[in-house]
């Protein structure tokens, strides 16, 4: 008897703790993952939004804003994941948006885990799920 209520008991925490590992992973495109809580892209650069991007899936960064902000570019075959959108900028690029926001690095960011953008101009911060 107490060896079937370790086996239930078990099972069950089994149970809980995939679904609650299930719901802490926002699905995500290619190559984005979250760590400590931010976006970031494959090499673990962090990802940005900039307030000024107030019409969903457009991007307000051309020029030199994108110079100093590139887009997260999203490749011809990638398709839409959950909240993930691909989006067309109107330099005819394809780019990713994250729940209406274009997502973007930023180019002061040298290494992994760098944030040195989060709250530059009080517009931009590190996009977070």
């Amino acid at each position: 008897m107490q060896r079937l209520r370790f086996l239930l008991a078990a099972s069950a925490a089994m149970i809980l703790s995939s679904a609650v590992g299930a719901q802490a992973t926002p699905a995500t495109p290619p190559g984005v993952h979250v760590m400590n809580g931010v976006f970031s892209d494959a090499k673990g650069m962090s990802l940005y939004t900039y307030d000024r991007d107030t019409v969903a899936n457009k991007s307000a960064c051309t020029a030199q804003c994108l110079r100093n902000w590139p887009a997260l570019t999203a490749a011809d075959g990638d398709k839409d994941v959950g909240d993930w959108k691909v989006i067309t900028r109107d330099d005819g690029t394809k780019a990713w948006a994250y729940k209406g926001k274009p997502l973007y690095y930023f180019a002061q960011d040298k290494a992994p885990g760098d944030k040195v953008g989060d709250g530059r101009g009080g517009v931009w911060h590190l996009a977070k799920p």
